[in-house]
């Protein structure tokens, strides 16, 4: 077959394959609803980036200035909101078991009267790690409130003893610690998150796309027609097929991209380039993964099974919930067969720390290999289109 001939074969495919999907609306929801709904959602979820005014419950047992102005400090940080002040601890545990609270501050008899006589009372913070998140932003706050309870007291001391103010922060703090956050010094959750999360709702939508395209040709026994506008060519007849689908899942991921990058102004310490290649490169290796998966278990049902089942594993195993390095050398292994891995670390090496893209050329090339994978099974899945009966 000729070069002008491979190329009227594929507008022929692709001209069929832009028919079958304007009359199909599962493509439709598939290609620009599911991904616009969770973009929206999550982006919005998580807008604020932290959680914000998340309840807790304060037994104060002292009821004296000083710890009514230690309840106001905590009361006035971001993410701390004081929803109950009571005497009774047993009232504020009650209030954690309904939900109403995430943690309880702790505040003891004669707190100011043992603090300023040195016999060092004891502050409580207990929290509800069921909500890991709430739990863990309340547990970062009570303790700053604490070490900062116990400095203003220290300060109080010292000041009594006639000490000067650098005498007593040197006592205080004998070492001060200076802390820079790279990547995300925000701490904010939509950066974490949805900078992999809608990725990865991407893949797993291209994943089932390719799939159904390719098993609906079976099951509907249209496939020696797809074969044979392809000049017989299950080569030329995939990139018909899947052609249109590349460009449209390229424009919603290079959109997710400007939305990410653009409207949300998220961290792009490297550029544009580096991004929409990488997302480019998703597209078309989750595609051939998509094929792959088909020509393995070439029944509808079963692929899309694989496909589902392929791609919700995805968000556990690449690496942005539970570090890969600690996972068990297998499962490391297994991280690099999914395409979502390879493009989560060209996001952190390019997007958030901004490093030499030499760097990061490994896992381009490695997005590149997965479109060797339908060479793997191209006789089998030939082989089912042209002779597999579907039995529903």
């Amino acid at each position: 077959m000729t070069c002008r001939e491979a190329i009227g074969h594929i507008n022929t495919v692709v001209r069929r394959e832009m028919h079958r999907m304007v009359s199909t609306p599962l493509y439709f929801f598939c290609i620009l609803v599911a991904p616009l709904i969770s973009m929206t959602f999550f982006l919005s979820l998580m807008r604020e980036g932290l959680p914000k005014d998340l309840p807790i419950a304060v037994v104060d047992l002292d009821n004296t200035e000083t710890s009514r102005n230690l309840v106001r400090q905590l009361d006035a940080f971001e993410q701390t909101s004081v929803y109950i002040r009571t005497g009774s601890f047993s009232e504020a545990r009650e209030a954690m078991q309904r939900g109403e609270v995430y943690g309880i501050f702790y505040i003891p008899e004669d707190f100011t009267v043992e603090a300023t006589s040195g016999k060092q009372p004891k502050l409580s913070y207990y929290t509800n790690s069921t909500y890991l998140i709430a739990a863990s932003l309340l547990f970062r706050d009570m303790k700053t409130i604490s070490v900062l309870a116990n400095a203003s007291v220290g300060l109080q001391t010292g000041t009594a003893k006639g000490l000067t103010n650098d005498q007593i922060m040197g006592q205080l703090q004998p070492i001060v610690i200076d802390t820079h956050v790279i990547g995300n010094p925000w701490l904010n959750y939509s950066v974490y998150l949805n900078n992999t999360l809608l990725p990865g709702i991407l893949q797993l939508l291209i994943f089932s796309v390719t799939v159904f395209s390719i098993g609906t040709e079976i099951k509907q026994g249209t496939s020696r027609e797809w074969i044979q506008k392809g000049g017989n060519s299950l080569t030329v007849g995939l990139i018909g097929k899947l052609l249109p689908y590349t460009l449209l899942f390229t424009l919603v991921a290079w959109t997710l991209m400007a939305t990410l990058y653009g409207y949300n102004a998220f961290p792009l310490n490297s550029g544009w380039g580096p991004m929409l290649a990488a997302s480019f490169l998703l597209v078309i290796a989750s595609q051939a993964t998509g094929v792959f998966m088909i020509g393995v278990l070439p029944t509808l049902r079963l692929g899309l099974s694989f496909a589902c089942l392929f791609g919700m594993i995805a968000f556990s195993i690449v690496g942005f919930s539970f570090p890969v390095l600690a996972m068990d050398p297998t499962l490391q292994a297994l991280s690099t067969l999914f395409p979502l891995r390879h493009y989560f670390l060209i996001y952190v090496d390019q997007a958030l720390n901004g490093r030499d893209l030499i760097y990061s050329w490994g896992e381009y090339i490695w997005l590149l290999g997965f479109l060797f994978l339908p060479f793997l099974i191209g006789r089998q899945l030939k082989k089912a289109l042209l002779y597999f009966k579907y039995i529903p």
